[in-house]
């Protein structure tokens, strides 16, 4: 009668009907917790830093930008930061994180705040396997223990992904004990690899919700199982029915994620791509509910949307204020110095092909973005498309020339170069379509734009196998020289897609 039950219960889950995007553009890993009367979110950063950008709620469904963990890289780690889990426990919060270690392998480890919002205090790594430790989640055994959970990052190297459990220190600077396996993947859909785990504990079970199969870029074939134990150590007994996400026609590789409840009803944060978008938007948060089934599993619910999708058909940025907006990152691999002032935004250049370059990740698979470049630059000024920093596509300005220049594995081409004249204001301008199909432009002194290629540029080999293409300035030459640029804007023109009003001018946050 259960395996009825449960098998009845497959085709609202798998058909998702009930997917709410709520942090749209690339927050891949989404974790999320309840401080107060608000919600708190963090997601992966990867290799653009500031690293792990916090989101604050009330409702799960609005978020806004509310500063990062990270300004300054935690001194053992260089790159690769991952999975972000912030919890909240005794008036401290606790975040849990991936980075790879200095002249070693990726690491599991945690930080400590008073306020959600920081200042974070590193703790330095808990678990370093050879094969490399990933996906941290704290979880108190049916005594009280508290016990690290994480997974091997076999995978990396051909072998197993085993989910661990090993008893952690009150002060979350260390383990105790040895390691117990709970479960790893041994069902066809899994394909070898189990990850992402959370843990809620509800009616005398432990619930695991799990990622499995491959998370990431164009070939990704991600879905979301769960799995249950009377004990955290196990056994554990996988859902019959799994998986409880999977593919349809708005979101495809959903998973990695952390449930959380509000107001006695219970959701699941969580990422997937946009069928529309796929890999160049990223892995985008997504929000669906679920409830415990008397059968002793849970399901997922097919519900309206409780509120209008926050996709911003406009995003205006003005450099207002004194500071660089949260939506901004740039490579971990960069000393970049970037300061706003003046109702305008100041880049020292890098050399080297890619320069320096700060970007914000795109939201629909049509879109424009433009900025204006003020008089006084020293640098070459452009308007990038970046994968990272060895394949860009961008236009810039120097000494009264304009080039299109594509940058594939390092290797620079100039696509086109021609002279413009003089003029009080410049503005450069990029319109992609269907995400590959790139066209460059400027305007001189108000005028109609001219475009700088007819045919638009690919931009196919732009998104990294983890990230999403960013749109970006940039400012090339040597570090003593400076770009100045005003008011940039991006218009999304994302079809079948229901956007919400422009967002206010001003120093705009990634999300309101």
């Amino acid at each position: 009668m259960r395996l009825l039950f449960s098998l009845l219960m497959l085709l609202p889950v798998f058909h998702l009907r009930a997917q709410q995007l709520v942090l749209p553009a690339d927050h891949p890993d989404p974790s999320v917790v309840q401080i107060g009367n608000e919600y708190w979110a963090a997601g992966t950063t990867s290799n653009w830093f500031p690293a792990f950008t916090l989101y604050r709620s009330h409702d799960l469904v609005n978020w806004k930008a509310s500063g990062h963990v990270f300004n300054q890289m935690p001194a053992w780690a260089d790159y690769y930061m991952w999975a972000p889990e912030i919890t909240y426990e005794n008036g401290k919060v606790y975040l849990y994180y991936t980075g790879h270690k200095k002249g070693g392998s990726l690491c599991i480890a945690a930080a400590v705040a008073d306020k959600p919002e920081g200042p974070y205090r590193d703790l330095g790594p808990l678990m370093c396997e050879a094969d490399g430790s990933i996906d941290a989640f704290p979880m108190r055994d049916e005594q009280g223990k508290l016990y690290m959970i994480w997974k091997e990052d076999g995978n990396s190297k051909g072998k197993p992904t085993p989910i661990w459990a090993q008893e952690m220190k009150e002060d979350r600077t260390g383990l105790l004990g040895t390691k117990k396996e709970l479960f790893r993947a041994d069902s066809p859909w899994e394909k070898g690899l189990v990850e992402g785990v959370s843990i809620i504990k509800r009616q005398g079970y432990f619930y695991a919700f799990y990622a499995a199969a491959a998370c990431c870029g164009k070939t990704c074939s991600y879905g979301t199982g769960v799995a249950r134990a009377k004990n955290l150590l196990g056994p554990w007994e996988k859902f019959p029915g799994n998986p409880v996400l999977a593919d349809n026609d708005n979101w495809k590789c959903p998973g990695h994620g952390t449930p959380v409840e509000k107001d006695g009803r219970f959701y699941y944060l969580y990422h997937g791509y946009s069928t529309a978008s796929g890999a160049y938007g990223g892995r985008q948060g997504l929000l669906s509910e679920f409830q415990f089934t008397p059968d002793g599993w849970l399901q997922f619910i097919d519900r309206p949307e409780r509120n209008a999708p926050v996709v911003p058909a406009t995003i205006t940025d003005l450099f207002a204020g004194n500071r660089l907006d949260d939506a901004w990152h740039w490579s971990v691999f960069q000393p970049v110095r970037a300061r706003v002032s003046r109702n305008s935004l100041q880049l020292q250049a890098l050399p080297g092909n890619g320069g320096a370059y700060v970007g914000r990740s795109v939201m629909a698979p049509h879109y424009d973005a433009q900025v204006t470049l003020q008089q006084n630059n020293t640098a070459e000024a452009g308007l990038a498309l970046v994968g990272d920093d060895k394949n860009m596509v961008y236009a810039s300005v120097l000494n009264g020339r304009i080039r299109l220049v594509q940058l594939k594995k390092d290797q620079e081409k100039v696509l086109m170069e021609t002279a413009i004249p003089a003029a009080a204001s410049l503005v450069l301008k990029v319109a992609v379509t269907h995400n590959t199909g790139a066209r460059f432009m400027y305007s001189t002194g108000g005028a109609a734009f001219k475009t700088l290629n007819d045919e638009p540029v690919d931009i196919a080999f732009l998104p990294p196998w983890d990230r999403a293409v960013r749109i970006a300035l940039l400012a090339r030459g040597a570090a003593t020289q400076q770009a100045f640029f005003k008011k940039f804007m991006v218009n999304n023109r994302a079809e079948n897609l229901a956007t919400r009003p422009a967002l206010k001018p001003g120093n705009s946050q990634a999300l309101r």
